[in-house]
């Protein structure tokens, strides 16, 4: 019997305004209940990063709590093998170089993310964008099982403990790496320095970058003293009492202050006054 014209049009993909292709999602395979995932190649002119490759990076919406990376990861390894997977609340640029420990990280927000998937190949974007509407991606089959309800809860409170040495080690390694960029950064401070250090003239001396041209020397210390400076001579333009206002605010100070120290000198007059005593010789 051949196929009707309605799923012949649905084993098309499913194309939506502003180029995303639309992925069915269940749960169970058996289930009547459908999600929609929301696919489109990543295409942002000022994307410079690279671990996310234009040609072979598949940008998703509307990817549900339940949904871990490995989760995600699994669910579009069909298409091809995949490098690596991002999720986060908003789209943009997320947590770059190492990972940080999930002892150390506090508890993700649950609910709908975007996230960035990087195939090793890039056939696999066309390979993801062309699947048919009417074949639903799996997250739960026998084959990768994902734990819910209480089995899931369970789960989380044993990963929540860790074994000291396990979480010692964790602490070293996350140290010495803190250690090595304190050390490159305050090696960078020094050096710069020494460069924009001025003499007792006030010359800076210019040293060649690292193409040979010569470069005015932007440093924290510079700019903090070129601000100083600036400041001290707005300072010095600022033109006091230039409103009535202004005028009559600092006549009234300078009359509490004469009332101030007129009152501190009558009670220094009275001191010595009581210290007074009558010497006859």
């Amino acid at each position: 019997m051949a196929p009707t014209k309605s799923r012949r049009a649905n084993s098309k993909a499913c194309v939506i305004p502003e180029g995303f292709t639309v992925l069915p999602l269940k749960f169970y395979s058996d289930t009547k209940a459908q999600h929609s995932l929301y696919v489109k190649e990543h295409k942002v002119r000022v994307e410079k990063s690279s671990h996310r490759p234009l040609d072979k990076t598949l940008f998703v919406l509307n990817i549900p709590p339940y949904c871990s990376e490995d989760v995600v990861k699994q669910l579009f390894s069909q298409f091809g093998p995949v490098k690596s997977v991002e999720l986060g609340e908003h789209p943009g640029a997320f947590h770059s170089g190492p990972k940080p420990s999930k002892h150390f990280t506090p508890a993700q927000k649950q609910c709908f993310k975007v996230g960035y998937i990087v195939f090793l190949n890039s056939s696999s974007i066309a390979a993801a964008k062309s699947h048919p509407s009417n074949v639903p991606l799996v997250v739960c089959s026998t084959q990768h099982t994902v734990k819910t309800g209480v089995q899931k809860w369970i789960q989380q409170y044993k990963d929540s403990f860790v074994q000291p040495d396990k979480l010692q080690q964790i602490v070293d390694d996350f140290m010495k790496s803190f250690d090595k960029s304190k050390a490159r950064e305050e090696e960078r401070q020094r050096k710069e320095l020494e460069q924009q250090k001025e003499d007792e003239d006030g010359w800076v001396k210019v040293t060649r970058g690292p193409k040979g041209n010569k470069a005015r020397p932007h440093s924290e210390a510079a700019n903090s003293r070129t601000l100083r400076k600036e400041m001290r001579k707005k300072k010095r333009k600022e033109l006091l009492n230039f409103y009535s206002w202004q005028h009559k605010n600092t006549q009234k100070e300078h009359i509490a202050e004469l009332r101030k120290k007129f009152e501190e000198d009558k009670q220094r007059i009275a001191l010595l006054r009581a210290q007074r005593k009558f010497r006859p010789y």
